[in-house]
């Protein structure tokens, strides 16, 4: 698969063994009673993610930045499923009432608001594998091309992916999968599961309007 036109691209071994390690001590914190954790700022980690910054800014251009993260952590013990869904927030560091911007929820004491979809279609998610996901371990699963639909309301998602098909996005330790932000992706419980950590970015290289902020990383 590649970015155009299916909306996602794998970038095997993007980080090396030793970035990797470097990345999983960074987050180590996240609390394993919790399938994923949406995460303040960290010191370092911008730093620690470096690789995935300049591929994003290989597609996103020079201004693009990391403006969210959150840690996936998939184990044995916290196996779940989530269905077809596109990503449709963005975490910013205060609410300021702003046309277009709707939806204002507080999720781990960090605002997360609904932005205008031209905001979301120009951004990128990436996904940084510490752990291997293969078949029996609940890789992501996306919907090839839904990503050029615009916002899709949730009655027409069923259809629309048994209509597209579905790609299953397999990655090994160090991979890095990149995605159109408004892709639809789901996620099943694994068959096998054993531990399966990923750090998932956003990226954007816009200006927020009305002086609100991006969270960052």
């Amino acid at each position: 698969m590649k970015l155009e036109p299916d909306g996602a691209e794998l970038f095997p071994g993007a980080f090396a063994p030793a970035q990797r390690d470097m990345l999983a001590a960074l987050l180590a914190f996240a609390p394993p009673a919790s399938p994923g954790r949406r995460l303040a700022p960290i010191p370092g980690l911008d730093q620690a993610v470096e690789p995935a910054s300049r591929i994003a800014a290989a597609i996103l251009g020079r201004q693009s930045r990391p403006v969210r993260a959150i840690v996936f952590d998939k184990s044995p013990a916290r196996n779940w499923s989530v269905g077809w869904h596109q990503d449709r927030t963005i975490a910013v560091r205060a609410r300021i009432d702003t046309p277009g911007f709707t939806g204002w929820t507080l999720k781990a004491g960090i605002a997360h608001v609904v932005p205008p979809f031209e905001i979301l279609a120009r951004m990128l998610t990436v996904r940084i594998h510490l752990d291997p996901a293969g078949p029996d371990n609940a890789s992501l699963l996306i919907v090839p091309g839904s990503n050029r639909l615009g916002r899709i309301a949730e009655p027409d998602i069923p259809a629309i992916a048994a209509r597209l098909g579905q790609a299953a996005c397999l990655a090994q330790s160090g991979d890095l999968w990149v995605y159109a932000t408004p892709i639809l992706h789901a996620s099943a419980r694994a068959a096998s599961p054993s531990r399966r950590r990923v750090l998932q970015l956003l990226y954007s290289a816009d200006e927020l309007p009305n002086g609100l902020s991006w969270l960052g990383i």
